[in-house]
């Protein structure tokens, strides 16, 4: 098997507990790119949130993509072009709004490299997910948003115990109508019905003529599935959630252990 692209996700896969990539996993990916293979990073971030690891990697070029916001955006690494979009109108927005606050939790929506929230006591998670993203952080009230806008995902966030119960209160409708999963404890992100990231590996590999046998995608928890199963070759972190290590070829150590190194070494 010759791999010619590698797609790895960013939190608890790339990163380690520091938000850091490591010497050793830096070598990897440098000696994968010169093997002539594709390297993409495949985040729940925002562009914003992606761009440092880009220059970090020197991924920033017009031959390189990346994904964010789970596969609702594919970009072009060296300027956040889009190459391919799905995104949510403000429809989509105003009923998880209301639904939100029905069933008690807080809400935040991503416009591109903004996230706004309506919340007026503003949720401790979404500050936190702002921070960690780089990307800024509106309060707007619904009623003074414009109806014009479109969104990357929404995301309903809280305490673990409270988003737990609440998710119980989503109508069924809703997962036949939209991409919902679980990406944390404290989030469960929504997204247009056809985005994951297994769609947008699929895009770029068939832009680039590179068949999903000749793909691997390394990853950690319920958002990385789709492009674990897509894969010719389908990696869990070893610090991976039990549904990602269950459909994957091989479980590498974790993401304090250098896990990607050790995948991309074995597979290459």
């Amino acid at each position: 098997m010759s791999i010619k692209l590698i797609a790895i996700d960013l939190d608890g896969t790339l990163l380690n507990e520091s938000h850091q990539i490591t010497p050793p996993v830096k070598q990897a990916i440098h000696y994968a790119r010169k093997q002539g293979i594709h390297i993409v990073l495949a985040s729940g971030r925002p562009f914003i949130g992606i761009q440092r690891y880009l220059q970090e990697l020197e991924l920033n070029e017009t031959s390189s993509y990346c994904i964010s916001n789970n596969g609702s955006v594919v970009h072009q690494a060296n300027d956040g072009e889009h190459l391919l979009e799905n995104l949510l109108d403000f429809e989509d927005y105003l009923f998880f709004e209301s639904l939100s606050r029905e069933i008690g939790v807080h809400l935040h929506a991503l416009e591109f490299n903004k996230i706004y929230t309506a919340n007026r006591d503003i949720s401790p998670y979404t500050v936190r997910e702002a921070f960690l993203t780089d990307t800024p952080l509106i309060y707007c009230p619904v009623n003074e948003m414009d109806n014009e806008m479109h969104f990357t995902k929404l995301m309903m966030i809280d305490h673990p115990n409270i988003l737990s119960d609440a998710i119980n209160f989503i109508p069924v409708d809703a997962y036949e109508h939209y991409t919902l999963m679980q990406s944390s404890p404290y989030f469960l992100e929504i997204l247009s019905k056809e985005v994951n990231k297994g769609t947008a590996i699929k895009a770029i590999a068939d832009h680039l003529g590179i068949t999903r046998d000749k793909i691997m995608c390394i990853g950690d928890h319920n958002n990385d599935l789709a492009m674990i199963e897509f894969a010719g070759v389908g990696v869990a972190m070893g610090n991976a959630e039990q549904s990602v290590k269950d459909i994957a070829q091989f479980i590498t150590a974790t993401n304090e252990q250098d896990g990607v190194a050790i995948a991309i070494n074995k597979f290459l």
